[in-house]
């Protein structure tokens, strides 16, 4: 299968598909998909994926971009005349680098820790085998029964079964009294669902489209509407919000289910809700993998349980105040705020300049102690620990010449500079990959903002340009 003849659905596609229900979500801008930049890839950023079949169900912060997946597919696997070709991703978030992968013909193999994007990620991949007819008729029992029971144009009637979930709190009430009534009566349609793949596909849709009817909204990152001068949502059309993310999955499903008849044989796909270190336990084979196109969390202590706490609390994949579902504990990095008070955190490895930085930055705002530079430390030692960890699993499943594409950004950490990509690039050669190469694809932003953010650093006069790149590991 050649990765290069590909293209995003035309524009006529694009806009035939798009139903009227969704006119409450913000659309992309114009993609000119034959623009590359200087270095041969499109642009990574998830944006574009707004107006493609399947990536458009689940609005995503953390993603690439279909085209950038491509042109990573037409690069390195273009020619490939191996039989049963394999491409990996390690944090699968969901699903791009998988679902571009498998409309080539390639087996794919994802893991993803977060219940909510893993669902997604599973989703999209098995949609061939939706059936259209019962997908679509659940679809119209929905609406007749939101109609009957809780209508957008007049009063609720009874009361619904399902209740909010328990622990679930924030600054502001999620919905408003009348949307919450709305969104109730639509679990419990869900929620009476027999078919397991079609009651998925519509707690998918729910959790989707959730946010759009709340008092939250991202912005990128999920805050209150009130925070950034919106008003809250007293009332929204929840049934014909709902509803129209469910149609457009069912225009999707029938997309696919045409792009694939041109794809033969049927390609494997495998979605394993676990992190990437337990990858050599679960995984019977080794040395199967071909290509790797992934990116890891950042080194800038995003949070991204945050984004997904309202769909882990209402689609019942945790419980309590925190963000256990999400299994923060268990990802790549972890955060911050889950090491800071630990006793100094060592490196597991030896990278004399790195251990330099990481002292440096233990040294700074010493006052503050763990909020101060000897919690940062922490951080930093705890996410390249883990970065060793990580490149020892990628050694024993990439086939050799088998290529990992790793996206990454540089971080100013306590006001000093982390070059990440470098860096990982370096314990990648620990662990006896080769680091073929870096790629730039954005200067993001200087790094004023960052640099003089409370939490990081109370002073710096330095502008430091953050960056984007992918870095090119090879199995020797």
């Amino acid at each position: 299968m050649d990765g290069c003849s590909y293209s995003p659905p035309n524009a006529e596609y694009l806009v035939r598909s798009v139903p009227v229900q969704t006119t409450l979500f913000k659309t992309a801008p114009d993609v000119d998909v034959a623009a590359r930049l200087s270095n041969g890839f499109r642009d990574s950023a998830f944006t574009s994926n707004k107006v493609y079949p399947l990536h458009r169900w689940v609005p995503w912060i953390a993603g690439f971009s279909a085209e950038f997946v491509d042109d990573c597919l037409c690069k390195y696997l273009r020619g490939n005349q191996r039989k049963e070709i394999w491409v990996l991703d390690p944090f699968a978030g969901v699903g791009t680098t998988l679902l571009q992968s498998f409309l080539r013909g390639y087996n794919v193999v994802g893991f993803e820790i977060n219940p909510y994007a893993a669902l997604a990620s599973r989703l999209k991949l098995k949609a061939l085998d939706v059936p259209v007819d019962g997908f679509t008729d659940r679809i119209v029992e929905f609406e007749q029964f939101m109609h009957e029971r809780c209508p957008d144009d007049g009063p609720c009637k009874d009361a619904p079964v399902s209740r909010p979930p328990e622990g679930f709190t924030g600054r502001t009430q999620l919905f408003s009294p009348k949307v919450e009534r709305k969104v109730l009566f639509a679990l419990d349609f869900i929620n009476s669902l027999g078919q397991p793949a079609i009651r998925d596909l519509f707690r998918l849709a729910f959790g989707s489209v959730m946010v759009s009817v709340s008092n939250y909204s991202y912005e990128p990152s999920l805050t209150r509407r009130a925070a950034v001068d919106k008003a809250d949502i007293a009332d929204a059309p929840v049934a014909h919000v709902i509803a129209g993310r469910l149609r457009l999955m069912l225009e999707d499903i029938i997309w696919f289910k045409e792009q694939m008849r041109r794809v033969s044989p049927k390609p494997k796909s495998w979605i394993i809700p676990e992190s990437i270190f337990s990858a050599v336990d679960i995984l019977e084979e080794k040395n199967f993998i071909d290509l790797v196109v992934t990116s890891p969390p950042y080194l800038n202590n995003y949070h991204y349980p945050r984004n997904t706490r309202p769909q882990l609390h209402w689609l019942g994949m945790t419980a309590g105040s925190g963000y256990k579902g999400a299994r923060e504990d268990e990802s790549f990095g972890k955060f911050w705020q889950t090491v800071r008070g630990l006793e100094p955190v060592k490196l597991g490895f030896a990278i004399p300049d790195l251990k330099k930085t990481i002292d440096l930055i233990g040294a700074a705002n010493n006052e503050k102690q763990e909020y101060g530079g000897p919690g940062w430390a922490n951080y930093v030692a705890t996410y390249f620990n883990d970065t060793h960890r990580f490149c020892g699993v990628l050694a024993k499943l990439l086939r050799r010449n088998g290529r990992a594409i790793i996206v990454l950004g540089n971080s100013i950490i306590q006001g000093v500079e982390v070059r990440t990509d470098q860096l990982f690039g370096r314990i990648a050669e620990l662990c006896g990959l080769e680091f073929a190469e870096t790629i730039l694809l954005r200067e993001k932003r200087t790094g004023t903002s960052i640099i003089q953010s409370a939490v990081r650093v109370e002073k710096a006069s330095q502008r430091t340009v953050l960056y984007e790149s992918a870095i090119v590991l090879r199995k020797k």
